[in-house]
């Protein structure tokens, strides 16, 4: 059977989210609606942008923000522990990676801070309960269905513009990862977008690819007929322009990152060309607030050592290379990035030469309005064998602050209760 144009905006966003490949619509689609769409406003060159990098699968933060001097770390880690000659120092206590020796820089050059000890309450160590509590901002004893960057959205970018059509085509926001990531998830629908990496900005399967190349040879009868329902003309005219919306923004994503000319030097990788690509977004002036890269590897349970040492050298190189980028096409006032990932590991390292799933751990915030180096305090390490580490900062505070002073929100509707706000951001 063949497969059927959605009807329901259910069926569209499903039909998204396997992936289809809606370049292939442009060969048909109105030029009216091509050209009105680029032609929307073009955004303000101050507009504040975040980047959220995910460190998907529990980054161990002892191994990354190292207490050289603390002798309790040696011996819950008689073989992980980094020595004190090997790190970077960041006061007489603590230190960097050695693998983050870029990092090590920006820190000095004040672009870059750690937020020390993040967690929550009554922590989960399931990687999807957890990563699920961290994009929706939710306590560890509730389910929210929208994330906390889909009621930044929701508050942001709604309004009578939206509702008169008015808004600009541009998505609002955008991820680099083969799904849609919880955080996006509104109350109210909004434009946002996915590219992946290895193929150009989208990709269809086959059913798919028949679909569409069968609109494609008879559009304006297939469209008009599909459109013919009264009942359902409402829902048929948000798909058209859902379906507009995605097109326009396919084709101009994908021609800004074909002419993308990095102002700096970007390592290989895919992580690095997901920052290159995001830079060459932002020079090219789109409205989008928000975008998400995800480096994975973190669940480090066994051989850590080499393994966690590459995944940081991959995060401070292809990080400081993004913030070179922008800082030479002279954006880097207007972007803020920030890491987080779903938990920390076990201070003890395990029989396997890794680490087990633990708790908090620390995250790094990196743009030229950062506010000192250090924030938070410190983890105790004074604990019982297979004991986890405890919070001193809720990642709720991080959102707050973001929310209020970067993104001027206001945080304590979005979040749903009142957080502390912290120093990063002045």
């Amino acid at each position: 059977m063949k497969p059927l144009l959605p009807s329901t905006r259910r069926e569209f966003l499903r039909l998204g989210a396997k992936g289809v490949g809606l370049l292939a619509f442009s060969r048909f689609a109105p030029q009216f609606l091509v050209q009105s769409t680029l032609a929307a406003p073009r955004p303000e060159k101050d507009r504040r942008i975040l980047v959220l990098v995910q460190l998907a699968g529990g980054n161990d933060g002892l191994n990354t923000v190292v207490p050289f001097d603390d002798p309790a770390y040696h011996s819950l880690r008689p073989t992980l522990a980094l020595k004190e000659k090997d790190v970077l120092r960041l006061d007489d206590h603590l230190g960097l990676h050695p693998s983050l020796a870029a990092f090590h820089a920006m820190m000095q050059e004040g672009r870059l801070g750690i937020v020390q000890n993040v967690g929550y309450p009554n922590p989960n160590r399931s990687h999807f309960r957890s990563t699920e509590i961290w994009e929706t901002a939710s306590a560890s004893d509730e389910s929210l269905s929208s994330g906390w960057i889909g009621r930044y959205l929701d508050n942001a970018c709604a309004g009578p513009d939206l509702a008169a059509g008015a808004r600009s085509q541009d998505p609002e926001a955008i991820h680099i990862n083969a799904e849609v990531p919880q955080s996006f998830g509104g109350a109210l629908p909004h434009n946002t977008y996915g590219l992946t990496l290895g193929a150009r900005a989208g990709r269809a399967g086959r059913d798919e690819v028949a679909l569409l190349e069968r609109i494609a040879s008879r559009p304006s009868a297939t469209l008009a007929a599909h459109a013919s329902h009264e009942s359902e003309s409402a829902n048929h005219a948000f798909l058209r322009a859902t379906l507009m919306d995605s097109l326009v923004a396919e084709r101009n994503i994908q021609r800004i990152i074909d002419q993308n000319r990095p102002e700096a030097a970007y390592p290989g990788g895919n992580f690095a060309q997901s920052l290159r690509n995001i830079a060459g977004l932002i020079a090219a002036g789109l409205s989008t607030r928000v975008y998400f890269v995800s480096l994975g590897g973190f669940d480090t349970h066994a051989n850590q050592l080499n393994n966690h040492a590459n995944l940081l050298r991959q995060l401070s190189e292809g990080l400081a290379a993004f913030q070179k980028d922008l800082t030479a096409r002279g954006l880097d006032e207007q972007v803020l990035t920030m890491t987080f990932s779903e938990f920390g590991r076990r201070p003890n390292e395990n029989e396997s030469a890794g680490t087990d799933h633990g708790t908090a751990a620390p995250l790094f915030v990196m743009g030229k309005r950062i506010h000192g180096a250090l924030h938070g305090t410190a983890p105790g390490l004074q604990l019982e064998r297979n004991a986890d580490i405890a919070f001193s900062t809720d990642f709720r505070s991080v959102y707050a602050t973001v929310l209020d002073r970067w993104l001027e929100t206001p945080a304590d509707e979005i979040l749903g209760a009142r957080h502390e706000r912290l120093g990063f951001l002045g």
